[in-house]
């Protein structure tokens, strides 16, 4: 079951490349600075600035108006091939990307192991519930 969430999610990480596909900023292009996966959101660079205004604190005496950039969804960007240099659909990225790649490959072996193994252990309960009823006849 976790498989099926951590697919439903790309797994971009800190520092990946990615271009805005919507939106005010649409087109443009930054490098990932901080995830939030729970809500399934991205920071990137210099997009989606918004300015925050705060009070005087010991930290920053001075306060005033902050532009600092706010969270996008991550369904409104893709990553930035490393071969052409443009967005790529998430599925194609993976292909092209070593990283990413030999971490499925990882995930899908152990996947399939898994259900070799349960495939094994209910054809073995099935034959011998079989072969005892056929025994009692």
């Amino acid at each position: 079951m976790n498989d099926v969430i951590l697919q439903a999610v790309p797994a971009y990480k800190k520092n990946d490349l990615v271009q805005v596909i919507s939106g005010k900023y649409k087109g443009k292009t930054g490098k990932i600075l901080k995830l939030l996966k729970d809500k399934s959101r991205v920071i990137v660079e210099k997009i989606n600035l918004v300015k925050r205004h705060t009070k005087p604190t010991q930290k920053d005496p001075q306060g005033g108006i902050i532009e600092k950039e706010a969270p996008l969804h991550i369904s409104k960007v893709l990553p930035i091939s490393p071969t052409t240099g443009k967005p790529t659909r998430f599925s194609k990225w993976l292909r092209e990307n070593p990283r990413v790649a030999a971490k499925q490959a990882q995930n899908k072996s152990k996947s399939q192991s898994k259900t070799n193994d349960k495939s094994q252990v209910k054809g073995a309960g099935k034959s011998k519930a079989k072969s005892e009823v056929g025994s009692e006849s």
